[in-house]
């Protein structure tokens, strides 16, 4: 183990575990990321994989067949995924979140129905709250349910960036309702669609068009959801009850910002140890490039950040698990995470040179898919803005 994937305070089943999907990775991610990232392929037999380890049910509780771990152990368990494919990670990422806000909100009935299955993989999940006109605005979104006569919901509208739009069988999505409150965001529902994996119309008045061509973030299915008059119940409500959508959505995005901070860290990790190993072999003026002071100053400062960003993403992963209040912590550690790592990337890419833009290297596929961390769960900039109103509320002056 390098110093870079040291953890403190760790009990022996967390290690473990941790040591187990590290050695997945290296002897099942990473020799086939590269074609498989090329070819825009599903990882399938990754997926199957994972099944097998459990990791769809990581934070799932033993009652409903689970592992019952917390978030720490998930969020270093996605480090180490992500450090072999960031896309293995989105893959699970979304899954996560809507389990645990099945866990977290769900009615009684729902957990039994929905958990057992998703701590297999026999259920996988997809989150759904953005639309192509807003992103980080919730409160623009247009896709509507409204109740009929005979008690039943239709949902008409188009939401956007899914990922796993097309290999989910249940999605969790945000829709407006009209429930007379005098606050939009307590007018929004979280509904729990079921649908069939696939692309076309995957259940009636439900059709996911096609995956989105993206830079990076190859393999993953990244999709649209159209719905056309969709039928559901009160039965599909998150929770049962309307009114709550965007309050269940947000415990759900906080602590998927700590799984974004995780998965910015694993390939900030990874970048450095691509870095570290090509400036150990490359030789320029008649010595490695390691030995240049450049380079070596490039490769401590890569090391400063990989480190930094873990302790951070620790940190809120720790506060949450404390039963905490940790938007502050989550904000930070997502903030930190993904600038780092693109800085990171950018650095083993230049200590590359020119064969960094081949690609025939693993650093040139890392390069397009860092991006997206800075845009994933909240932009940097909509970091800073929760960070800022939470520094202001800790520190309010009195008097």
């Amino acid at each position: 183990m390098s110093r870079l994937q040291q953890t403190d305070g760790l009990t022996e089943e967390q290690t473990e575990l941790i040591k187990l999907v590290r050695e997945f990775v290296d002897e099942q991610i990473i020799p086939v990321a590269m074609e498989l990232e090329h070819k825009d392929e599903y990882p399938q037999a990754i997926v199957d994989g994972m099944k097998e380890m459990g990791i769809f049910g990581l934070m799932i509780p033993e009652e409903y067949g689970g592992l019952g771990e917390s978030l720490l152990t998930y969020a270093l368990c996605v480090e180490e995924i992500a450090r072999g494919w960031m896309s293995v990670s989105g893959i699970i990422n979304t899954h996560f979140i809507v389990a645990y806000m099945v866990l977290q909100h769900g009615t009684d009935e729902q957990k039994q129905h929905y958990l057992p299955k998703m701590a297999t993989g026999e259920i996988r999940g997809a989150f759904s709250m953005s639309e192509p006109g807003c992103g980080s605005d919730v409160a623009a979104i247009k896709t509507k349910a409204v109740r009929g006569d005979d008690g039943e919901w239709s949902i008409t509208g188009q939401k956007m960036w899914l990922t796993n739009g097309g290999s989910a069988n249940l999605v969790a999505v945000l829709v407006k309702t009209d429930t007379g409150a005098d606050s939009v965001y307590k007018n929004m529902t979280t509904f729990l669609i079921d649908k069939e994996s696939g692309f076309g119309e995957t259940a009636q008045g439900v059709t996911v068009p096609g995956k989105i061509d993206k830079m990076g973030y190859k393999g993953v299915d990244t999709t649209e959801l159209i719905f056309d008059g969709h039928r559901t119940t009160d039965a599909q409500i998150l929770g049962g009850e309307p009114g709550k959508g965007f309050y269940q959505m947000m415990d759900g995005v906080e602590v998927g910002r700590v799984n974004v901070a995780a998965r910015g860290c694993g390939v900030a990790r990874r970048a450095f140890e691509l870095g570290v190993s090509y400036a150990q072999q490359r030789e320029t003026f008649g010595k490695k490039i390691v030995d240049h002071q450049a380079v070596l100053f490039r490769l401590a400062d890569m090391a400063v950040k990989v480190e930094a960003a873990h302790e951070m993403m620790v940190k809120a992963a720790r506060k949450k698990d404390s039963g905490q209040r940790n938007d502050l912590e989550a904000g930070m550690a997502k903030y930190l995470a993904s600038e780092y790592c693109s800085q990171v990337v950018e650095d083993s890419f230049r200590i590359h040179g020119g064969y960094g833009y081949s690609k025939e290297y693993e650093i040139e596929r890392l390069y397009r898919e860092a991006p997206m961390l800075l845009i994933g769960e909240g932009t940097a900039d909509i970091q800073r803005m929760i960070i800022g109103r939470r520094l202001v509320e800790d520190y309010k002056l009195k008097g």
